[in-house]
Formats: C-alpha cells, sequence, structure tokens
C-alpha cells in the first residue's frame, strides 16, 4: 500500500520552517558558551592543593579554628599551640583550652559524669566549685581548712556519684586531717578523722580504686613513720570511713606505707593499677599502690621536677611537674612496666601544673598553681585547662 505523495510533500515545508525559526536561538546559544568559555575557571583546570584532614588535632592540639573569610588565595593558619597565641586580658583567657580563670591555686579537679564541666577544689579557700568553659564559676561548697597545714588537698567523686551525687574530700584542719563526705546543701560529714599533722608538709591526695575504694594518701613529718600510724600511708577506706573488706588488716585502713609527700594519685581504669607520686628527700618518685610497704619506685626523677597530678589512659601514664611546669609521659605495657622513651610535653606554656583527671570522653583536665609560687603570672592565674591527652604511640605532640 502506497503513501499519498500529497501529505509528505506538506510535511516537508512544515519542518522546514521549524528549522528556520530555531537558528536563531543556537546561533546565540553558541555565542552565550563560547564567551563562558573564554571566561569562566573551573576547579579541575587549577592546581590542587591537598591537606590531612584533621581528626583532633592530635596529642595536645588547639581545636581547630576557622578564620573569618580568608580570601581564596590564602590558606587558613594554622590553630596556635597551646598556651600561645593571643594572650588574657583580664580575666578574659582567649586560650580555647582554658575553662576557668582567676581562680585560687587548685588542689583537685573531679570531672563529672557530662566530661563538660568539672567540680575544683582550692587549696587555700576550701571552696569547691563547678567550672564549665563559657559560664561562671559556682559555688558548691565551702570547707572550712587550715590553709597552713594545706588546706583543701584533694577532691573526688563518690563511686556512685550518678546514684547519691555526693563528694568526698580531704582536709586539714587546726587538729588533724580528715576525710568528709560533701551532699549539696549539708555542712561536711567527717568519715576518718586523726590522720597526723605534717607541719611543713602539705603532701597528700585522694583517689578512687576501680573496685569503688577510697584511697587516701597521707603525708609524714619523717622518713619513718610507726608502723600503726595513719602518716606516710595510702589508706583504703569504703565510703563510710571503714577499712575497705580486703585490706591486709581488716581492721585497720592502712594499705601501703612508705610514703613522704605524696603529690597525686591516679587509677588505670583498663587494669585497675593505682599510681601515687612521692617527694622524697633526694629525688621525685612513682610508685605503684599495693598491699604492702612500697619497695623500689616505678619511676624515680632525680632533678625533682615536683611531681603532682597523675592520670593513667591506656597505654600511659602523665604526671604534671609543678616545679618544671609541664607534663611528662611514660608509655606503659604491662602494670608496672614501661616502654620507649619518656616525653616531656607543655614545658612552660602555663605555669605551675597540679591536680590532673581523666574525663569520661578521655580529655584531660589540669589545675595550676602559680598564685604565691614566685613565678611568672598572667592575668586569668589561676586556671583550669581541658585537653587532648597524648597518645600512647606518641606523635603530633609540642615537646
Amino acid at each position: 500500500m502506497s503513501r499519498s505523495p500529497s501529505r509528505v510533500s506538506a510535511r516537508r515545508p512544515a519542518a522546514r520552517a521549524r528549522w528556520r525559526g530555531l537558528l536563531p536561538v543556537l546561533a546565540l546559544a553558541l555565542v552565550f558558551i563560547t564567551v563562558l568559555g573564554g571566561c569562566a575557571s573551573f576547579p579541575d583546570n587549577g592546581p590542587k592543593q591537598w591537606r590531612d584532614k584533621v581528626e583532633g588535632g592530635g596529642p595536645l592540639a588547639a581545636p581547630p579554628r576557622v578564620p573569618d573569610q580568608p580570601p581564596d588565595s590564602a590558606q587558613p593558619p594554622p590553630p596556635a599551640p597551646p598556651g600561645q597565641g593571643a594572650g588574657p586580658n583580664g580575666c578574659v583567657d582567649p586560650d580555647p583550652q582554658v575553662v576557668a580563670t582567676c581562680l585560687d591555686p587548685i588542689s583537685a579537679v573531679a570531672v563529672l559524669p557530662d566530661a563538660q564541666s568539672a567540680l575544683v577544689a582550692e587549696r587555700s579557700t576550701g571552696r569547691v566549685l563547678r567550672v564549665q568553659k563559657g559560664k561562671d564559676p559556682e559555688l558548691i561548697a565551702t570547707i572550712g581548712v587550715d590553709a597552713a597545714g594545706g588546706g583543701l588537698i584533694g577532691l573526688v567523686l563518690s563511686p556512685s556519684y550518678r546514684e547519691d551525687q555526693l563528694l568526698y574530700a580531704y582536709a586539714a584542719t587546726g587538729t588533724d586531717h580528715r576525710v568528709l563526705r560533701i551532699a549539696q546543701g549539708d555542712p561536711p560529714v567527717p568519715i576518718l578523722t586523726g590522720i597526723p599533722r605534717t607541719p611543713g608538709n602539705d603532701g597528700g591526695a585522694l583517689g578512687v580504686g576501680r573496685d569503688g575504694a577510697l584511697l587516701v594518701a597521707t603525708g609524714a613529718d619523717g622518713p619513718n613513720p610507726a608502723p600503726g600510724s595513719l602518716a606516710g600511708k595510702v589508706l583504703r577506706i569504703d565510703t563510710f570511713g571503714r577499712p575497705f573488706k580486703d585490706n591486709p588488716d581488716p581492721h585497720s585502713p592502712i594499705y601501703t606505707s612508705g610514703l613522704r609527700s605524696p603529690g597525686g594519685m591516679c587509677t588505670a581504669p583498663d587494669s585497675g593499677t593505682a599510681w601515687v607520686t612521692d617527694h622524697l628527700a633526694d629525688r621525685d618518685v612513682l610508685q605503684r599502690v599495693v598491699p604492702s610497704p612500697v619497695g623500689d619506685p616505678s619511676w624515680s626523677w632525680p632533678d625533682r621536677p615536683g611531681v603532682t597530678g597523675c592520670v593513667a589512659p591506656p597505654g600511659a601514664i602523665v604526671i604534671a611537674e609543678r616545679g618544671a611546669s609541664a607534663l611528662f609521659l611514660l608509655h606503659t605495657t604491662t602494670p608496672g612496666a614501661f616502654t620507649g622513651a619518656p616525653r616531656t610535653l607543655l614545658a612552660g606554656a602555663y605555669g605551675r601544673l597540679g591536680p590532673a583527671a581523666l574525663a569520661p570522653d578521655g580529655l584531660l583536665w589540669l589545675g595550676t598553681t602559680n598564685k604565691g609560687a614566685g613565678g611568672p603570672l598572667v592575668s586569668s592565674d589561676d586556671r583550669v585547662l581541658r585537653i587532648q591527652p597524648p597518645s600512647a604511640g606518641g606523635g603530633g605532640g609540642p615537646d
């Protein structure tokens, strides 16, 4: 069957007419594309500058800082190392590691479960303050202390803090050193008293074992206090002040003996090993807490840098040094054993470092003790700091 010639010939003129109408539009589009091709530049035509993705900035690095709309050709400036960059103006401190400013020297830090806030103790005033970045310190309690005898020495959260909201403090009074239980809004309640005063020696520390025991490191007047004395010991008690259930002597709080002037305590959350720093007549030492007299130190510092607080994240122990104004990092293998070369970090960045605490999110909190120490001060001292701890693998932090 053949098609009608008249119908085919009728469609061809109509098609030609439509193409003639489109030609001006196509010509204009071609000109527009040519102009754009001569003026535009595309990312694939230029050089590429690749930078490693920052995953937290490495050990002890400052948090990333976003500059204000830099030109396309400018690279964002690197974040300032901790303790460097613009200095404080009064109590306003632009350092991103600084949580709280213009406090009295800090003797203890206890990080709260939210990991964003902490309770800190001021040694000479006896105040317990809640601090959080961007907020004014909040007074939680004031403990009557003898500042000359050591003041407020230690502070920890209750082993069951989420349930009972209790705190425990170690403080010097006019008659003794003692452990107190603190419930917000109530007067502090002594649970262990009669720990001998140590005139001229403000050493001492308070910690919590992985088993829930309160660990109290006490100072001594001399090198050999009596075996039954509570001086120069690590005392291991429950939250009512009674000897912990499996102490060497079930009727005595004494767990470890042979301390002189302890500076800090920490417990490794993975292994449960507890550590105490101490100051002897000829050296500073790190001792493992054991149910016996202390033996040879796990680590010694003949130069006596003034070891104080410590934390024990997995694979490491980090010790604050008050006199050296630094952190000291030791890599650990099995409990009590060390590997690799130690490292000194944050030297001089914040002045004299004192108490240390490990937060639930793994960050390291520190307190400074610069006021009244005779060294350099900044207008925002004393301060509470929150930083990324050194990793056990090393690398990335300032030495």
